[in-house]
Parts: structure tokens; sequence; C-alpha cells
């Protein structure tokens, strides 16, 4: 179905709703490069105001990519609660914006409709809003979820403790581990990218850290970020796994490229709840996501890449994680080029996940040859804490030495907590009280060498 608009003497025709999304997108290096992105500033707005007419309902009818070609279409289209759909289902996406943007849509409101919700309707009210109004209505959205700790709570952050190291040194490890502990960091995840893919290395991972949590008594969880089906396998020997993990797209076909199905991550999270690791909850997966990785593998089918973003979060989803998060500007500048793109980037992300449902944080981060800095770091930082971020990274010196790219340190937590007056999750906060970590303000205290953490850590056998 064409869609047109008209501004002064021209008009301005679009083939498709997929077409239309494209144009309306902001500015982006990757939309570009994909050859689907609004040639002129003109036509982009022209873009924009025919979106803004386009009733909600039409997303029900006009599938982006062919329900028959593709699972993830399958899975919005069949898992749509027309009920949750109801009270919103007369409105435009303007009206949508409109009605977001209401302070009588309050939290529980929008919990109410976010099944309702498709992730392209998401995407397409996402495109009219100003950065002011991504934060503005994230900062309405709860997600709270729980397996040792409770995560998503209002007025708290939470960090993911990212020890990594290039040889998957396990006392290398160890070492961030305790300094991020030592900071606070760590009531997210403790969460290792690892180098390798061998099995026993990797079992040496989750044992230390199952190690380090028991020991002090750390309502926390942990995750080695390997594949999916290396940690099926690893459960099936019997490794210690909190929490599930696998990076995940929006379309069958870079999912595919990943080496994932929904299949193999419902038997993932089946496997995962067979443990029954967590104390306060049952949410057992980590998902991460972000922009331009389906251009990159090729499976696109034309649609711009935030929408393809998006449509991640229906798969994130379906397995109730207790956290995902967007890597916003890791791929690189050829699909966010500067500063400027990867700031609207996240706060559209983190916008779109919280309205779906989706437990989102951020990897605030950038790699070395995109045109953006720490500067542009700390603004993206600052606007989402301020938009009620779920959770950040913690890196030792924001520099990770394994990956190669720019993050946040475990200082970077405490000048947002200390700006905003944010907490860490409940549980957490009595276990750094308890362990004269922190001050009852939440502050952080000296630490002597006598500590308990820096006395025992290091004698841990797997340590």
């Amino acid at each position: 179905m064409p869609y047109q608009t008209t501004v002064g003497a021209q008009v301005y025709r679009f083939a498709d709703l997929k077409t239309l999304l494209a144009k309306a997108s902001p500015a982006r290096s990757g939309d570009y490069l994909a050859g689907v992105a609004a040639a002129t500033y003109e036509e982009r707005m022209a873009a924009k105001l025919a979106l803004a007419e386009v009733p909600l309902k039409r997303f029900l009818d006009e599938a982006l990519i062919p329900y028959e070609e593709d699972e993830v279409t399958r899975l919005i289209i069949d898992r749509h609660d027309r009920a949750a759909f109801a009270p919103i289902s007369h409105l435009t996406v303007g009206d949508l914006r409109d009605w977001l943007l209401l302070d009588s849509t309050d939290s529980a409101t929008l919990e109410a409709v976010r099944w309702g919700i498709t992730p392209e309707m998401a995407a397409a009210v996402s495109k009219l809003m100003r950065n002011q109004d991504l934060i503005l209505v994230a900062k309405k959205c709860r997600v709270v979820t729980r397996f040792r700790n409770t995560i998503g709570l209002p007025g708290h952050l939470s960090v993911r403790l990212q020890p990594n190291h290039p040889t998957d040194d396990v006392r290398g490890i160890a070492a961030s581990m305790l300094d991020g502990l030592l900071y606070g960091s760590g009531d997210a995840v403790v969460g290792i990218n690892p180098a390798s893919d061998s099995l026993p290395t990797l079992m040496r991972l989750w044992q230390m850290m199952d190690e380090v949590r028991e020991h002090f008594a750390i309502p926390m969880q942990s995750c080695v970020l390997t594949h999916v089906t290396t940690q099926i396998q690893a459960i099936e020997a019997g490794a210690p796994i909190d929490l599930v993990f696998q990076s995940i797209a929006g379309t069958e076909k870079t999912n595919s490229s990943f080496g994932v199905s929904l299949a193999i991550l419902r038997e993932a999270h089946e496997a995962a709840l067979s443990l029954g690791r967590g104390n306060l909850g049952d949410n057992v997966m980590y998902f991460e996501t972000g922009q331009g990785s389906a251009l990159s593998a090729g499976g696109h089918h034309g649609v711009d890449q935030q929408t393809c973003e998006v449509r991640a979060y229906a798969v994130a989803r379906e397995f109730r994680p207790l956290l995902t998060n967007t890597v916003v500007g890791f791929i690189g500048p050829e699909y966010l080029y500067d500063g400027k793109q990867i700031i609207r980037a996240g706060l559209e992300d983190h916008f779109c996940a919280k309205l779906l449902g989706v437990p989102m944080g951020c990897d605030v981060c950038y790699t070395n040859h995109a045109e953006a800095d720490q500067d542009d770091m700390d603004t993206l930082l600052t606007l989402l804490g301020a938009a009620g971020i779920t959770f950040i990274m913690g890196i030792p010196g924001a520099d990770d030495i394994m990956l190669n790219y720019q993050s946040t340190s475990f200082h970077d937590a405490l000048y947002l907590r200390s700006v905003l007056g944010l907490k860490r999750a409940p549980e957490y906060e009595e276990w750094l009280l308890r362990m004269a970590i922190t001050e009852p303000s939440g502050r952080l205290r000296e630490i002597g060498k006598g500590h308990a953490l820096l006395k025992d850590l290091p004698r841990l056998g797997a340590a």
C-alpha cells in the first residue's frame, strides 16, 4: 500500500510501510549504506508527516517482512495481544506519541498495553519523538526482574561487572572482579566475554565466579557470554550457570547467522530454568543487541536498522530475560557514524525496549575510529540515567582490553548515582553495607588492607 504527503508543491510518495519507516528514521550511516535512508531532510520530514497519519491497526495488516519467510515476524503477529491493544487501537502513530506523553498515561497504563504494541509500532512512534520525549516516556516504563537480586526498581541503577581478559587468565579476571566489587559494581551481573570457546576453560570461569559468590554470600548472578549452544553443553556437564546469554537480532536470517533460532533459545531457557539457581526469581536469560547487526549479516530485508533492532526486543521479551542491553556504538561508524547518531540510537533503543516490557540496559560505548569521544558518552550516560536505564557496564578504566573498545567504568556508575541519586539493587546494597564496602548512604568507604575481600579472594582455589 503506498503512502504519500504533500509539502508545498511537492508530493512525496512512499511505496510501502517498510519504505516509509526507513525514510522517516533519523539520519544514520547504516541506513545510507543500505540505501534505504531519505535522500534529503525534506524527504525525511515528509515521511514523518505521512507516518504520523498511519493508523496503528495498519501495522497488523502489513508485515515488513513476510509472515511466511521470517519466524520473528510470526512471533510478533502470533504473540500480539488484541485485548491489550484495544485501548489504543483507534490511534494513529502521531496520536500514540501524544498519548504516551500525557501525564495521565502512567506506569500502570503503559504496562497494561505493552503486549498490544508491536515492535514496528514502537519503532514508528520513536521516529516522531524528540530526545526529551524518548527520555520522558522511558522514565515512566517499569520493568522489574529478579534472580538473586531485584533489577529495574524506580530510582535504581545496576552495573554489569565486566572483568574480561585477552587470554581468559582466571587470576586476571578475579583481580578485575575484586576491583569492581570494591567499587560496588556487579549487581546486574558479573559477565565475562571469553576469548576462548574451549569448554574446560569456560568451566573454570563459571566455577571461579560461583566460588567467589558462595564464599562471600554475594546476592549476584554470573554469566559467561559464550554461544548459547556451548552453554547448553555446559549445563549438561554440570556447570554452575546462573544466566544464559545470547546475542540476538530482529530477523530470522540474522539470528541464523548468529547460529541461533527461537527453538534453540527455548531449549536454553528450559535448561537454565531446570537448574533452579535463582532464589528470588526465575528470569534466567541475558540478551545483547545492537543496531546494524542485520545489515552486517545481510539479513535486513530492506528494513531500516532501528526497526530491525526493535524487532529483536520481541525475541527478548518472549523469554522473560533478567537483562537485555544494546551495545550501542560497538559495531562502528559504518552504522552509527558519530556521537550524535550514537546518542540518538541509545535513547531510541532504551525507549522502545522499555515500552515493550524489556529490561533494558546500555553498553554506552564507541570504537576509536568513530567520530565520537568520551564527552559524547558522558552525555548519553547522563541522558540514559535520567531516562531510568536498567543497567550499564562497569569495566576497569572504561577500556575493554579484550574487545578493544571504549565503554563505561566503575567510576562512571559512581558519577551517575551521585548526580541522580540512584541506588543499587536493594539486596546488593545490603550486602555492600554488611561487608563494610559502603556507608549507609551508599557512598564507598575507605578500604584497608585487612578487608575480607582483599584477604580471602586471592586464597580461593578457583581464583
